[in-house]
């Protein structure tokens, strides 16, 4: 993309953006409805105004690595190992559910069985962004329901990376195990590994240097990517180190202070990420996908909260916080795009399939975001009762 068509890429996006964000809150809807239908209307399938998607998309990737750094540093250590202890049996067992679902819609609706298998998968997965950018994460109160829905979250990000590790080895059969391992490995090496820098290197930088904010703001977005890049490296993915990176440094004072600094950051490329999603749908392809896609969707918003509420009820949740994780988590994720994206690629599902996973992922980000920002505490919420920092 030249710099002129960047430039005038960017024009459009946050013009546009700012535009129909008026209207949407004038009429009482969700922004990030605002911005996918911007990317549609835009984008190479709509009015072809923005047409390298990639590029928008690969530079919106950032905000999804800002906002896992963000809330690793909300997480206290000790609070965030006791939740993932009593997440895991939730995330292990609700996947398998939401996989055979998948599975047997997409056999139903007569795909190959590797396709009705990789529909599945990407019915695994809950968004992370839609699941953290909906939560108040400074009401105190919802301290609880936050950790319980980042321990979900960051196991079924586990899980994720386990099938697209499965996915880019599809062609190495041999080496396949070898990858797993090395991922294995790498998580608790990039933990230690972080956790003694920061205290031998960086909390002593910060506190030599805190006077100086512009200094402490370069120090954490280099901590941040850097440890980004050296899990994408391990085998493991960028969204994973960064929330490790704000673990590492959520114990120090100047947490807080980081957060508040970053938010604008995250704000921004997060818009490019919901406009390139909206970008990529291919629009000529819609009469073909919109049933099964449509039914894949609904199941998700109806089926998962009523699973999380089951499952989180057995590990002694509270009837409210149960439905209220599991509506949170009412849709598939951004994985799930990665995954339609590798699998197709690989050559092993078809545009359509592929097609009916992108189309799902926008309609369940679309209605889950809508029962969330109407029923529960959220910082974009309608209600002026419901909305929360």
């Amino acid at each position: 993309m030249e710099e002129h068509n960047l430039v005038f890429s960017f024009f459009l996006i946050f013009t546009g953006a700012a535009i129909l964000a008026s209207a949407a809150l004038y009429t009482r809807q969700p922004l990030l409805v605002a911005y996918i239908v911007l990317g549609a209307v835009l984008g190479p399938y709509g009015m072809g105004y923005v047409s390298d998607t990639q590029m928008l998309s690969e530079i919106s990737h950032i905000g999804i690595i800002f906002l896992l750094f963000l809330l690793g540093l909300d997480m206290q250590p000790s609070h965030l190992i006791h939740m993932l202890k009593k997440a895991t049996l939730v995330a292990i067992g609700s996947s398998i559910i939401f996989f055979a679902t998948g599975y047997g819609i997409g056999v139903a609706f007569g795909y190959t069985q590797t396709e009705a298998a990789i529909i599945g998968a990407a019915l695994m997965f809950s968004s992370t962004i839609i699941g953290i950018k909906l939560l108040p994460t400074t009401v105190l109160h919802h301290r609880h329901t936050g950790e319980l829905v980042v321990g979900l979250l960051l196991l079924q990000d586990v899980i994720a990376i386990m099938v697209l590790l499965f996915l880019y080895s599809g062609d190495s059969g041999d080496n396949g195990m070898g990858t797993y391992l090395k991922t294995l490995a790498a998580l608790p090496a990039l933990i230690a590994g972080a956790f003694v820098f920061v205290k031998y290197v960086l909390l002593k930088l910060i506190q030599r240097f805190d006077r100086f904010h512009e200094y402490i703001f370069l120090l954490a977005i280099g901590w941040c990517l850097g440890l980004a890049e050296v899990a994408q490296m391990s085998g493991l993915s960028a969204e994973i180190g960064a929330f490790v990176a704000g673990v590492s440094i959520a114990t120090s004072p100047i947490a807080q202070y980081i957060a508040t600094s970053l938010k604008p950051l995250r704000d921004f490329f997060l818009i490019l990420f919901f406009f390139s999603i909206g970008a990529s749908f291919n629009l000529s392809l819609l009469d073909e996908i919109i049933v099964p896609s449509v039914i894949l969707a609904v199941l998700v918003i109806a089926l998962k909260p009523v699973v999380f509420r089951f499952m989180l009820s057995k590990i002694s949740e509270s009837k409210s916080l149960a439905w209220e994780v599991g509506f949170r988590l009412g849709q598939i994720s951004e994985f799930s795009l990665l995954i339609a994206y590798i699998a197709t690629s690989a050559a092993l599902i078809g545009q359509e399939a592929s097609h009916v996973i992108q189309a799902t992922a926008i309609l369940t980000f679309l209605l889950s975001s809508y029962v969330v920002i109407f029923n529960f505490p959220s910082p974009i919420a309608v209600s002026d009762k419901l909305r929360r920092d």
